[in-house]
């Protein structure tokens, strides 16, 4: 059985992966008003984020509009994980996905939560629960937006089966 520590350990390290661009994003733009902005609907994020792969910082995730697979590796802190799950879609402009992480500690569950707005073309995104507001795509696109972090096809086979070779197979 895994200890508790670890299991914290593991979890903080893939928050940070997944949750650096956000933070990064907030400082460079400032604080948001999305207020008067509208949440985008399930079409527009299912276009958004479908058969794409989010390039972060030190990992990447896949989401694969096949049974909304998602998959994702992460190098945080030089120490590699993954994580096998779904992605779905909980309401207007809310996209999450539920993984099991692996890594050498040991493995654990971790739901991580988008919302988007948008104000014209633009799109405004936040980390839920207690994330700011962000622009994820200015119009026009910007090539340091976070939406350009967004690649169309599977970034992640790859590295997440060396990665299962090497940590396990999550169960």
């Amino acid at each position: 059985m895994k200890s508790a520590p670890r299991t914290i350990s593991l979890l903080v390290a893939i928050a940070t992966a997944i949750g650096a661009t956000g933070s990064v994003a907030e400082a460079a733009t400032g604080r948001v008003n999305a207020q008067k902005a509208t949440p985008l609907t399930h079409e527009e994020l299912y276009k958004l984020y479908g058969q794409k792969s989010w390039i972060w910082k030190a990992g990447a995730g896949y989401f694969s509009v096949r049974q909304r697979r998602f998959t994702a590796w992460s190098r945080e802190n030089g120490t590699p994980s993954y994580g096998v799950g779904r992605w779905f879609i909980t309401g207007p402009g809310k996209l999450c996905f539920k993984a099991d992480w692996r890594g050498k500690d040991g493995s654990a569950p971790a739901t991580t939560c988008f919302s988007h707005r948008k104000q014209g073309s633009r799109i405004l995104q936040k980390r839920e629960p207690n994330g700011e507001w962000y622009v994820f795509r200015n119009t026009p696109a910007k090539p340091d937006d976070e939406f350009a972090k967004l690649r169309r096809g599977n970034y992640v086979s790859a590295r997440l089966n060396r990665f299962e070779a090497r940590l396990g197979k999550v169960e």
